[in-house]
């Protein structure tokens, strides 16, 4: 009896052990934030086909922070300031079919103007080195001090607060732009607006998770939550919940086996989830349920 009790506290002793450390607790609070955050806008993005955008924002997100760093700035100042930007511009600016070749150019220009900056940045300094490179390429989730998590935190809910201020109108011409135009839905303002909000949301993502991995966890829960449902509340509340669910599941492994980079368990496991979603939808499909 002692035995079978002992063994099955062990999990919970685990879990307490793991919890116990500040930078597990600040890496749970941040990353439930962003992940919440980055699901609920990646699966607007999904709707809307503009996942493309999300990618591109993260090239801007690196050329923002390097361009701070090399300025003496904060770096979270210049991701604000170059993917919000970015965003009203692409939502005013951008547009379909051919200029995605220009928008596509112009942004890789945009990461090499960040490795531009980047040697500038190593190259002014004598104690400078590409630590700050990989952390904003990469994210460094265990590395968010108290700080850090409070201002992740925040920034992650104002945006969300922001994002279901805009969510009825916004779905509305996400479904129909046409009609929604027709009844005076401001949709060319909205659009921007949104953008803005995805600028901001990679921004707050950044630090933990990276600009180029940020992408995953926009992309594939908001796309699982649209493989298995076609209702678009019940789509949006399960994208927030499936990038939850990565975050929490690839932090518990990151830290279960160290040379795991947080960063690659979270996105994996981001990616493993829409790949379920999807054999799932596909036997749904093949084998209905009757009623």
């Amino acid at each position: 009896m002692t035995t079978t009790a002992t063994t099955a506290s062990e999990p919970l002793s685990g879990l307490a052990h793991m919890l116990a450390h500040p930078f597990i607790a600040h890496a749970l609070l941040a990353g439930t934030a962003v992940a919440v955050l980055c699901g609920m806008i990646g699966y607007f993005l999904v709707l809307r086909g503009q996942v493309f955008a999300g990618d591109a924002l993260g090239h801007v997100a690196y050329t923002g922070a390097m361009a701070a760093l090399a300025a003496g700035f904060d770096p979270l100042l210049g991701l604000f300031a170059a993917t919000v930007g970015t965003g009203l511009a692409l939502g005013y600016g951008g547009r379909r079919g051919a200029d995605d070749v220009a928008i596509g150019s112009f942004f890789a220009w945009m990461l090499g103007l960040g490795v531009l900056f980047l040697t500038y940045y190593t190259t002014h300094g004598s104690t400078r080195n590409g630590a700050a490179n990989v952390n904003v390429l990469f994210g460094s989730i265990f590395g968010l001090s108290a700080a850090a998590t409070t201002t992740t935190v925040a920034a992650s809910a104002v945006v969300v607060v922001a994002l279901l201020a805009m969510a009825r109108p916004l779905l509305f011409t996400t479904i129909d732009p046409t009609i929604a135009q027709a009844a005076g839905v401001p949709t060319r303002l909205l659009g921007a607006l949104f953008l803005a909000a995805t600028g901001a949301t990679v921004a707050v993502a950044t630090p933990a998770i990276g600009a180029l991995l940020v992408l995953g966890l926009l992309a594939a829960p908001g796309a699982a939550a649209a493989r298995l449902t076609s209702r678009p509340w019940r789509g949006f509340w399960l994208a927030a919940t499936v990038s939850a669910v990565s975050v929490w599941i690839g932090i518990s492994v990151a830290y279960a086996i160290p040379k795991a980079p947080a960063s690659f368990t979270i996105i994996t496991t981001a990616a493993a989830l829409y790949a379920l979603a999807t054999l799932a939808s596909r036997t749904t499909r093949r084998h209905p349920v009757s009623p």
